[in-house]
This record gives structure tokens, sequence and C-alpha cells, in this order.
């Protein structure tokens, strides 16, 4: 069911005034410390982590909670 105005909305309403431009552009705001700097410039860090077996296999896998050994298979500690 639509509701219905008892009156049309005056155009005022409807109109939206312009926006003054701003006199100054925003400056990007850059981290002060170097290491951040570094950090982003390599493309980020690297979420890898090396991982040592019980069965003597020493592999590079992604961070997560279950780590598999891909000589293996079991399951490694987090």
């Amino acid at each position: 069911m639509r509701t219905r105005l008892p009156h049309p909305l005056p155009l005022r309403h409807l109109r939206r005034l312009p926006r003054a431009p701003s006199r100054r552009r925003a400056q990007p705001v850059l981290p002060a410390d170097p290491a951040v700097v570094r950090v982003r410039r390599a493309g980020g860090p690297v979420d890898e982590a090396s991982y040592a077996c019980a069965c003597g296999c020493v592999f590079l896998a992604p961070v997560s909670t279950t780590v598999a050994c891909p000589h293996c298979a079991a399951q490694q500690p987090w």
C-alpha cells in the first residue's frame, strides 16, 4: 500500500546547494617511520613461516593455524 502526501513537496526542499570549492587539497599523510615506508615499497609483509617437522623436513608455508608437512603430512603446532 502506498502512502500519499496530502500536498506535494515544494521544490526548494528537493534542490541541493552546490558545494563551495575547497581552497586547499588534502595532502596524503606519510608515515614518519622509515621502516614502515620501506615495507610498503617492498610490497608489504611476507606471510610465510619456516616450519621444521619431526621427520626432519624443513619447509616454508603460509602462516596458518593448520599447517601439514609436505613430506609426511603431520600437522605442525603453531
